[in-house]
């Protein structure tokens, strides 16, 4: 694997935990910008969505983002970039393209938290005529982060206590720095 399919592979798994989520896409008035030079090894983030079509019906937007910066805004994570994409109607035919920069909340997806890996080999007891064999016996607890897993939430918090989690500003410095490495090749 060359160095550049190795960062491009980082990137895509990066922003696969980032979760990108794009709000408020509406089709561009103007011409799509022309695209950066270099810009190609950026890993592009599937969209899809749903807009009411001019007869009333569902129509559905297919397209993707792909991220040219990142910042932090009153302590959110930030992602700007180029939103593509094509409209289609209920009936099933093209209203139109999008293509142009949008900005849109980065958020972090669920997570799990190792709580607890214990592994206790093969135990042979023999307790006055009782005899008890027990093969390798491996106990996994996992904790589950996310809206509605109280619990979950709570023990990953603690198990997180003293991992210094970095602030939106310093997640948008380590993103950017990425992207522009991405850039370069």
């Amino acid at each position: 694997m060359t160095h550049r399919q190795r960062l491009s592979m980082i990137a895509v798994t990066l922003l696969a935990a980032l979760g990108l989520a794009a709000v408020g896409t509406a089709p561009a008035a103007a011409a799509p910008p022309a695209a950066a030079p270099g810009t190609t090894a950026v890993p592009s983030a599937p969209v899809t969505g749903t807009f009411t079509d001019a007869a009333g019906g569902t129509g559905t937007f297919a397209g993707s983002f792909t991220p040219t910066k990142f910042s932090a805004r009153d302590g959110r994570l930030m992602a700007t970039g180029t939103l593509t994409g094509t409209l289609t109607d209920a009936a099933g035919g093209t209203v139109g393209t999008a293509s142009q920069a949008v900005t849109a909340p980065a958020v972090i997806a669920q997570a799990t938290c190792d709580i607890l890996d214990l592994v206790l080999g093969p135990l042979h007891l023999d307790l006055l005529g009782l005899v008890v064999d027990l093969n390798q016996l491996h106990l996994v607890i996992d904790a589950v982060s996310g809206p509605g897993n109280l619990l979950g939430n709570l023990l990953c918090a603690i198990a997180g206590l003293l991992d210094g989690t970095p602030s939106a500003g310093v997640l948008a410095a380590i993103l950017n720095a990425l992207l522009a490495l991405l850039g370069q090749l």
